[in-house]
């Protein structure tokens, strides 16, 4: 898990329709659940004051993606400030896609979750006002929901840790559970072999709420009782090797196991064919694999700050592959500014890729530093991109993964820019394959046989349409 959440509903044109807690400008009512992100538009969207998906910096964030030497950069980003208008609350994502049509999937979980989180979000806060609990001894609450339709907490649990965990908690369920439903459903968009983690994080004053499928990560950057400063996993790498992960898999007639050549990377199978090789256990997308084990169904935890946390870094794969949490958080804390950290620290990984695998293709990356402190300002005079572009030509960036995985509560102390691919719309041959002159594991091994182009995923989405 890893992101932060935090939602504008900012000045500007957009903000009136854009903000879900603003009540309907027409008619002085509070709009039906989830109408307000349907009559946003992409260029409203990208508009919204406070909202940033490119390259740049904010008032207490910096964000940087490059892309890869594999094709078209798959990542995605965005830092949302004044998330739901609220001064105290940010909304961070990143988002690594894969497959096919992964950074299409990547781009649109980026450009809707929040949207619909903000709406869950309002719907639950209107019949339950949020006051802070309490938090375990370590500051962490966590909740491992292994279906999707997984009850609620007990009253035992609701009287451990703050209300805004409870609702936030809910808020993120559901809004994983549409989104993944409204990709399945959606007319010109291809999941049926593509797909994209999510490391997403709500901060809303001393708390941050973090919700996580795949294996993209979070860290925060915190200094021990000696002043020191080390790293603290905040989310779990959720791969197919995890004892309960595969279980599930397994309970589902999915296959888990790693090739020979890659011994260190599991994968999902499917039943009777050697394919996809998905190297996660939880998605959004993937429609092939989510009768066999495959959920997208967030990993939630929560913490309560303190003045000795610093930042927070979330970041894909690519990053991860290369360095470990102590060498991200000292990179970051070595920025000559803020502004300049998920800059620095994407260039770092980069060399690093040409010095541990100088045969392999460099992933895509994408970092966001989410800075936290009442000074937690960012020098904009760096390479400060306006929040309100609405082309993503710009965009840039790269992923990148590791199979370690870590509980969220335990502490870690182990020790060329790429071409802007801006056509979405484009689509690979019917011979795709994700390993082609790689010599590095990826994320999706091989499509299905029987998957050959659009008419095979049209023809499974109206199958399973409800």
């Amino acid at each position: 898990m890893g992101s932060c959440l935090s939602s504008d509903g900012g000045g500007g044109e957009a903000a009136s329709p854009t903000t879900p807690s603003t009540p309907n400008a027409a008619g002085g009512k509070k709009p039906r659940k989830g109408s307000s992100r349907k009559r946003l538009g992409t260029e409203q969207l990208h508009r919204i004051s406070g909202r940033m998906f490119l390259n740049g910096t904010c008032g207490m964030a910096s964000l940087f993606t490059q892309q890869g030497k594999k094709g078209t950069n798959q990542d995605a980003m965005i830092v949302w400030e004044n998330f739901t208008s609220r001064a105290d609350t940010v909304f961070c994502g990143v988002f690594d896609g894969h497959g096919p049509h992964g950074h299409i999937v990547a781009r649109r979980v980026r450009d809707q979750l929040p949207l619909k989180l903000s709406a869950h979000w309002e719907d639950f806060r209107e019949s339950n006002i949020c006051t802070v609990g309490g938090m375990n001894s370590d500051g962490i609450a966590s909740e491992f929901v292994e279906e999707e339709s997984a009850s609620s907490v007990d009253l035992e649990e609701k009287e451990s840790v703050p209300e805004i965990f409870m609702a936030l908690k809910e808020s993120f369920r559901k809004a994983f559970k549409v989104m993944d439903k409204e990709l399945k459903l959606h007319p010109s968009i291809n999941c049926f072999c593509s797909g994209t983690t999510a490391v997403t994080l709500v901060k809303q004053g001393q708390y941050l709420v973090v919700g996580n499928i795949g294996d993209s990560r979070a860290i925060l950057g915190t200094r021990d009782h000696n002043d020191q400063l080390i790293a603290v996993q905040l989310t779990v790498d959720l791969k197919p090797n995890l004892p309960r992960e595969e279980e599930r898999i397994k309970k589902c007639r999915g296959r888990v196991f790693a090739l020979k050549d890659e011994p260190e990377v599991a994968r999902v199978w499917l039943p009777n064919t050697d394919s996809p090789g998905l190297a996660m256990a939880r998605a959004f997308g993937d429609f092939c694999l989510k009768d066999f084990g495959l959920i997208s169904v967030p990993d939630i935890s929560c913490r309560c700050l303190t003045e000795k946390d610093q930042f927070v870094v979330l970041a894909t794969d690519g990053i991860w592959d290369v360095l470990s949490n102590k060498e991200v958080v000292d990179i970051v804390a070595s920025a000559p500014t803020r502004s300049m950290a998920s800059r620095l620290l994407v260039e770092s990984a980069v060399k690093a890729w040409r010095l541990k695998y100088p045969t392999s293709k460099i992933d895509d990356c994408a970092v966001v530093c989410l800075f936290l402190g009442p000074d937690a300002s960012v020098n904009s005079s760096s390479y400060k991109t306006a929040g309100g572009a609405s082309s993503e030509n710009a965009e840039v960036g790269n992923n990148m993964q590791k199979p370690v995985s870590m509980r969220s509560s335990e502490i870690i102390t182990d020790d060329d820019q790429g071409t802007p691919n801006s056509d979405e719309n484009g689509t690979e041959g019917d011979e795709w394959s994700a390993l082609e002159g790689v010599s590095r594991s990826n994320t999706l091994l091989t499509l299905p046989r029987f998957v050959t182009g659009d008419e095979q995923a049209a023809a499974f989405k109206s199958q399973n349409e409800v």
